[in-house]
């Protein structure tokens, strides 16, 4: 089997206090699992120090790559930047304060390396560790992920959250993505689930903000949300099956170059 390589996007605002440890644990993590990686680190708008951060982080790690954002920033807006530049073959969004644990990143890669297309972190099953989550976000967080469970008939109670895994074929097939915002979250998550991807979901573990605060405003991000959901959810209910016509489609076209350059492989090797 061929080796995957890995793509974590790190979307950063005024991170320079926490990108440091945040990257160093995930290049010590991916290295001892002998894992082939590109550390993306989207610099949104930042302020501060974040900027000479990444680049002594890119001199010392040949792997670490970064873009500079303009205004307007967002979320969503980085982590479409962030994928504009992957080279991987599995793309995994990072949070650049801590709150992700980079041994969940290596579980993640694992199962794609099953046979997975997608890997989806939830905080809220057995097994899950989380600290620090304050008490009116986590009550809108379990509303809204109830409610998506039921919009959409799945088994996935976290879905919100931005920390996930996916082939690179997935986000291809999905985008372009439009939100601007960690609404983003539920337009990569559920794109993928109307197509019918191979998902998996698996306990995670989540740490609060180490340095610095959120910038997430729940009265602001309700409406962006209620748009997403309702865009696909849409898509779901009524172009379900021409998305999934085209996944199917554009799937055999890639065993179909697959096998043609399989074969010219062998032709060269014989002649």
């Amino acid at each position: 089997m061929n080796e995957l390589k890995l793509s974590i996007i790190i979307p950063a605002h005024n991170e320079e206090k926490n990108l440091p440890a945040t990257v160093g644990e995930v290049q010590e993590s991916l290295r001892r699992e002998k894992i082939s990686y590109e550390i993306i680190i989207v610099n949104d708008c930042s302020s501060d120090g974040t900027a000479g951060v990444i680049a002594d982080m890119m001199a010392a790690d040949p792997c670490v790559r970064t873009i500079d954002r303009t205004p307007p920033g967002g979320f969503g807006r980085a982590i479409r930047a962030g994928l504009a530049l992957v080279e991987g073959d599995v793309v995994i969004p990072y949070m650049a304060d801590k709150s992700d644990d980079p041994a969940d990143a290596v579980r993640y890669y694992r199962k794609i390396e099953e046979g997975y297309d997608c890997v989806f972190g939830s905080r809220f099953r057995p097994g899950a560790r989380v600290e620090n989550y304050p008490r009116v976000k986590l009550i809108a967080n379990r509303i809204v992920n109830r409610c998506i469970q039921i919009m959409f008939f799945c088994p996935f109670n976290d879905l919100t959250n931005a920390f996930k895994a996916y082939r690179t074929e997935v986000i291809l097939d999905c985008g372009p993505y439009r939100a601007s915002h960690f609404n983003i979250t539920i337009e990569m998550s559920l794109s993928a689930l109307i197509r019918k991807y191979k998902i998996a979901e698996i306990p995670i573990s989540w740490y609060g903000r180490t340095w610095g605060s959120s910038s997430l405003r729940l009265s602001q991000m309700g409406r962006r949300y209620l748009a997403t959901l309702l865009k696909v959810f849409a898509d779901r209910m009524l172009i379900s099956d021409d998305l999934i016509a085209e996944r199917e489609s554009e799937h055999a076209h890639m065993r179909y170059e697959y096998a043609r350059n399989a074969a010219k492989d062998d032709a060269k090797r014989d002649s």
